[in-house]
């Protein structure tokens, strides 16, 4: 792992990062059959003996392994452990964590299988054979947490003998990723690759590996110069040598790091914090180019960088800082690009290409949803943003081709790809937004923290949220409830640093009288008394906690961990109302094998009629729109498009109706069973008349009781990921979790109500393009 794979932009705690990795099912990957197991016979078809029949096809044709396994979309992460994140030498089970990190990494990015492998040697011909011999059972290898030199005899031994892909990504993916960073920050300077003069602080893996790849781009060898911690690497320099330094000694007078910057137009930091001096800096050409890429702390601070020079342009390996140098812009779609045309190496065209790619992605126009996450701050190309942020949706469709066209013109590629256009759009299929859409509303509330009232603040797990909360730079987390017990229960959870949380006792706080009679003038004509209203404020943290946002005390509210939802709902109506022209209603989210589907009504409408479930539907459709989506809406029934003709379904024929009144502007049809709704080969065989153009991803349930059932289901048996169900409508930002919601759950749903309270701010003009 390199240093800007380390997450340096959220604080988390041991123990935090622990119950993530022992909860449930314990580590962070499984196996998940492709193929139904369900009877005998589909056992016999897998297995024996069905199994024989691919076996002798792969005999007689080795390359026909990727057409019957999954061999093709199957990455090895393979490590010794020996230089393991800022740890060291672990050793090959520790390693472990990180090495299943990085295949999740592969997944979430590139839909790329991902098997971690740990070889427990240290010798290198071991490692090499051991590697070697398993290579056959994937489509790419890549090394990972390797110390040097060993790991370049590793990479250039296994591209010798293996014929599918090996990538040290601690080096080669460090190289693209600054290189294209590179491309950008000379352009903008009107600068050549060429013309500059190029000073490497670091030889290690990483710098060795940006030494090469600039020359390999165009730089001149003499004009590229590397030091070690004794220096520049100069030729005919015999201390702390190797044969991959001395490729990279250069002809030059200079002797230390300092001496070298001086003058220079580029500055790479691959070393270790405050290894550039403000002097440094200051020495430097015009409009210096520097590259601080250690990690956690970078070699120079950007603040103080850009006060001795102010026309520096600077990246580091942080988050924090614009232009982050971050190794997951490359590794899963080089490797994407390399598996579909099934390449047998990743060579320097390659690296080169992928290089341009990202750089080139950096100039187009940023999209709404990417620019989203930066408080609406338009992310455009210059100094500060040279290269596209982790989550740009729009990687998947660009990098992955333009390493394909490299491999196809470089001689690697052995199943050349015909249509490019065609590929895109696989590609663009491949990942599902949601996921990119959720990391957005966090990026964007850390950018414009709020403050959150956890209504049920006594609660462990209220507790535990808020601290995550906090320590995740989300805003000022509230927790309602008795002082005392609080801190009791923060202690002893071993937590007693309670900085940064505010705890408010309903009972003894300054604003229950203006609450009170707050809720009084709205429910004094509902049968409500003022003592009635008094009791409510001081004895209902639900009611409380609604009272600080409708007063603007807060700006979103989290709760449900002790009461139904139901119960719950109500008692924050009393003082909240819908959104105008807005129904209240609950939308589940569904995410299962990179596929998203949106479910409503699934907490408020008993027996909608149609107007309501026109309504539903319309902003169904939108919260679907805002995350990411084009919908397809279906309006569910037992009955499909009047088979069988029974009265129970005409609600759902007449919203139909209603919607074709309103003239909506997405996708919408019905009345339609699941089976059809969802799978677009029998909606087309049998009804092709039906108006969605895919699959639907907005399904309009008929009824609560079948909406809540169906989400309950799912969410216990459907192997999937469950988000919700989310409150949409109310006029102030307000979630609801199920009572056996996880801390993770209520961190997700707590970012989320925050996000709604970004965008109550927005603009009119802009809230669109904010959702």
């Amino acid at each position: 792992m390199t240093d800007a794979e380390r997450g340096n932009g959220t604080s988390i705690t041991r123990e935090e990062a622990l119950e993530l990795h022992r909860r449930g099912r314990t580590g962070k990957i499984e196996v998940v059959p492709t193929k139904p197991l369900t009877t005998q016979r589909d056992l016999s078809l897998a297995y024996s003996p069905g199994v024989a029949y691919p076996c002798l096809e792969i005999r007689e044709d080795p390359d026909r392994a990727y057409d019957y396994t999954a061999k093709g979309n199957l990455v090895a992460v393979v490590s010794n452990g020996t230089a393991v994140l800022g740890l060291g030498r672990l050793g090959a089970l520790a390693s472990k964590p990180v090495m299943e990190g990085k295949a999740v990494l592969f997944k979430r990015f590139a839909d790329i299988d991902g098997i971690d492998i740990e070889v427990a040697t240290e010798d290198v011909d071991a490692f090499v054979d051991a590697v070697r011999l398993i290579a056959p059972t994937f489509g790419g290898i890549n090394l990972e947490d390797i110390k040097a030199p060993e790991c370049f005899v590793i990479e250039q031994r296994l591209c010798e003998l293996v014929d599918i892909p090996v990538f040290h990504d601690d080096q080669h993916g460090t190289a693209i990723i600054a290189a294209a960073a590179l491309i950008n920050a000379l352009d903008i300077t009107g600068r050549s690759l060429r013309d500059v003069r190029i000073v490497i602080n670091g030889a290690g893996a990483a710098g060795i590996a940006c030494a090469e790849l600039l020359k390999a781009m165009g730089a001149r060898p003499d004009h590229v110069i590397l030091c070690d911690t004794r220096g520049v690497i100069y030729r005919g320099r015999e201390e702390g040598m190797n044969q991959w330094k001395s490729a990279h000694a250069a002809d030059v007078p200079f002797r230390t790091l300092e001496e070298a910057v001086r003058g220079a137009e580029v500055l790479f930091g691959l070393s270790q914090a405050g290894a550039f001096t403000p002097g440094m800096i200051a020495s430097m050409a015009a409009k210096p180019i520097v590259f601080a890429m250690a990690n956690p702390d970078p070699e120079i601070r950007p603040e103080v960088a850009k006060a001795v020079r102010p026309d520096v342009i600077i990246a580091t390996g942080r988050s924090d800082y614009p232009n982050q140098v971050n190794n997951v812009l490359g590794f899963p779609y080089i490797f994407r690009g390399a598996l579909d045309v099934r390449a047998s190496a990743i060579n320097e065209a390659m690296k080169i290409a992928a290089a341009y790619a990202i750089a080139a992605l950096a100039r187009e126009e940023v999209p709404d949803e990417v620019t989203a996450a930066y408080a609406g701050r338009r992310l455009r190309y210059g100094p500060e943003y040279l290269i596209p942020t982790p989550f740009d949706p729009r990687l998947i469709t660009h990098v992955p081709p333009a390493v394909a066209r490299a491999a196809m013109d470089s001689g690697v590629a052995r199943r050349p790809i015909v249509d490019m256009e065609r590929y895109r759009a696989q590609l663009r299929s491949r990942l599902d937004p949601a996921a990119s859409r959720m990391q957005a509303i966090i990026d964007r509330v850390k950018a414009q923290p709020k403050r959150v009232v956890f209504a049920e603040g006594e609660e462990e797990k209220s507790i535990k949220a808020a601290l995550a909360f906090r320590n995740s730079g989300l805003g000022t987390p509230i927790l309602i409830g008795r002082e005392e017990r609080i801190r009791e229960t923060a202690q002893a959870m071993g937590q007693v640093d309670l900085t940064g949380i505010e705890i408010h006792n309903a009972r003894l706080s300054e604003h229950n009288r203006s609450y009170a009679e707050y809720l009084y003038a709205r429910q004094q004509r509902n049968g409500l008394l003022f003592r009635d209203c008094q009791r409510l404020v001081n004895q209902d943290r639900n009611v409380f906690a609604a009272c600080m946002l409708a007063r603007g005390h807060a700006d979103a509210m989290i709760t449900g961990l002790t009461r139904n939802y139901r119960t719950a709902l109500d008692n924050i109506r009393l003082v909240l109302d819908p959104r105008p022209g807005r129904r209240v209603f609950g939308v589940t989210m569904m995410v299962a094998r990179g596929r998203t589907v949106f479910i409503a009504d699934t907490t408020v409408h008993e027996l909608p009629t149609p107007q309501d479930l026109a309504d539903i539907a319309i902003q169904t459709a939108r919260f679907a729109r805002a995350m990411g989506f084009t919908p397809r809406v279906a309006l569910l029934s037992f009955a499909t498009f009047g088979n069988p003709p029974v009265e129970k379904a005409a609600r759902v024929r007449d919203a139909v109706l209603e919607l074709d009144r309103r003239e909506v502007d997405f996708e919408y049809d019905g009345e339609m069973a699941p089976d059809v709704a969802l799978d677009y080969e029998l909606m087309k065989t049998y009804y092709p008349f039906c108006r969605l153009s895919g699959p639907a991803n907005v399904l309009i349930m008929p009824a609560l009781h079948s909406a809540h059932i169906s989400a309950k289901l799912l969410q216990h048996l459907g192997g999937g990921t469950v988000i919700g169900p989310l409150l949409v409508g109310l006029e102030r930002p307000v979630q609801i979790v199920p009572m056996n919601a996880t801390v993770s759950d209520m961190l997700n749903m707590a970012a989320i109500a925050a996000h709604d309270a970004i965008v109550e701010e927005t603009p009119p003009q802009l809230r669109a393009a904010a959702e």
